[in-house]
């Protein structure tokens, strides 16, 4: 009887296993951090239970060999023998099955776009960002003058930082047409079509030093520019920045990181 009732708590368990292993894989990407760490502390749990409830309750007794054992005798040790391979046998392929349905069930999962960007902005609600050589293909106002294309490879990762943050878009124009061809171009996009951003949050300037001023008055939690002595003078006021160039600066503050895409340092590559 308590063979059978243990029989059935294992498959108990390795159902349940099964069923968690689909269940969780499914609504993963929907769980925050606390109810994915009880998830698994409730796996933990049960494969302890389990664990325990396999271990034999007390030692085996050794039983001692008669000497000048009957035939008959030496067929039913024979036969015992053979049923404890057989159950050796079974007991192995059960360990087995079960260690299949936990490696199973702690695969690593995948975080999803949404989860990366909200890990790696530190929880950061409010973010500035220039244009030239991070949102836009163009890296000089003067190019702005002919034209503004927004980098298709930085949409994806760009979107998702509108939904999670109040995001602030700048940069120094020679002119009011180079205003409308970037607003254009971002409206084009569809970056003005979800999330948070609005025209209204596309700030432009004539100079540097009225970037400068723009991140300052606003406040962000973090910076993602460009320029290496803007990053560099920002430091001692914004919490984080991002420095997005192809090549490491030669000066850098603690708080400044260094990336050479916005889309890279998110791991959208």
């Amino acid at each position: 009887m308590g063979d059978y009732s243990k029989d059935d708590f294992l498959q108990l368990i390795k159902r349940f296993g099964a069923f968690l292993t689909v269940k969780i894989s499914n609504l993963f990407h929907t769980l925050d951090s606390r109810s994915v760490g009880a998830i698994a502390g409730l796996a933990v749990a049960i494969v302890f239970t389990w664990r325990v409830w396999r271990s034999p309750s007390e030692p085996q007794r050794r039983i001692p060999k008669r000497q000048g054992a009957t035939p008959s005798s030496s067929g039913v040790s024979t036969h015992s023998s053979a049923n404890v391979e057989t159950s050796g046998v079974t007991s192995s392929s059960e360990d087995s099955n079960a260690q299949n349905v936990i490696d199973d069930f702690f695969q690593p999962v995948k975080p999803t776009l949404a989860q990366v960007v909200r890990q790696r902005l530190s929880e950061g609600r409010k973010v500035t960002c220039r244009l030239l050589g991070v949102i836009l293909e163009e890296t000089s106002p003067e190019e702005l003058q002919q034209q503004a294309t927004v980098r298709s490879s930085v949409l994806e990762v760009l979107l998702e930082i509108t939904k999670f943050c109040d995001l602030y878009l700048m940069e120094r124009v020679l002119d009011d047409e180079s205003e409308k061809k970037v607003l254009l171009a971002l409206e084009n996009a569809g970056v003005f079509t979800s999330g948070s951003l609005v025209k209204d949050k596309v700030l432009f300037c004539s100079t540097e030093i009225g970037r400068t001023s723009f991140v300052r008055q606003l406040e962000p939690d973090w910076h993602i520019d460009t320029n290496p002595e803007i990053t560099f003078q920002l430091a001692r006021f914004i919490k984080y920045q991002l420095h997005v160039s192809p090549t490491k600066p030669e000066r850098t503050a603690i708080n400044v990181f260094n990336s050479t895409t916005l889309e890279q340092f998110f791991g959208n590559v």
